[in-house]
């Protein structure tokens, strides 16, 4: 039975690597994030929608993307709808826009809940008295319930980008550029699996820890500009 060792150096050396990855995965997250964010508005307020078709086409897209697996979708989109797209039009998508896809898609059904519970958590005569004053539905929408119900949403959202960051690392399977595909990579030539695993799981680590403490700060101040 062989010993077990540490290689220090395998981390050391390809920390550079590893942080550019770390740098990658952010990105794609943050790019998802802003992309799903109108999704999540959109859909969001088609669970609300009075129209019945509206109501249903919001609400399927919502428990579709809700009960896939994210692998499964990204795949679906890469080696799926690809083909599909290359066949029809001659577009061809690649890793990077499949991975972008995929996690918006994702995520915008989870923010359309987050949206939808937010508007809900409104009291309703605020909507009465918007209505009251002459406002139409829709400028009470948007200037009397939105506003109090973006205070609500942010922090969820903003657990919804670390959420990303997480799922991000899936990407990998279908060969987009992020953490873990820099990591496979240099197991690969290093054979030092422990190590670099250990180290990439650190990364995540310190990149979704740093972001939720961020995210309390901001739930506390805006805690005591509400009192």
């Amino acid at each position: 039975m062989s010993n077990l060792t540490w290689d220090w150096t395998a981390i050391t050396g390809n920390m550079d690597v590893l942080l550019y990855g770390a740098w990658l995965t952010i990105k794609i997250s943050f790019i998802s994030l802003i992309i799903s964010l109108p999704i999540g508005i959109i859909f969001g307020l088609g669970r609300l929608s009075k129209n019945p078709v509206i109501r249903f086409i919001a609400g399927a897209y919502v428990e579709i993307m809700r009960g896939v697996p994210l692998l499964v979708l990204l795949m679906w989109i890469f080696f799926g709808l690809s083909a599909v797209l290359d066949a029809a039009f001659g577009i061809e998508l690649n890793t990077y826009a499949a991975s972008i896809i995929g996690l918006s898609t994702f995520a915008g059904a989870f923010l359309a809940e987050i949206f939808r519970s937010g508007v809900q958590a409104v009291p309703k005569g605020q909507m009465e008295a918007a209505r009251a004053s002459g406002m139409t539905h829709t400028q009470a929408m948007i200037h009397v319930i939105l506003p109090q119900a973006i205070r609500r949403i942010l922090p969820p959202t903003a657990s919804q980008f670390i959420m990303l960051i997480k799922d991000s690392s899936l990407i990998s399977v279908i060969g987009g550029v992020d953490l873990m595909l820099k990591a496979k990579n240099i197991v690969a030539s290093s054979f030092a699996a422990l190590e670099i695993y250990t180290a990439v799981a650190v990364i995540y680590f310190i990149m979704t820890f740093a972001l939720s403490l961020i995210i309390r700060y901001f739930e506390k101040r805006m805690q005591k500009n509400e009192l």
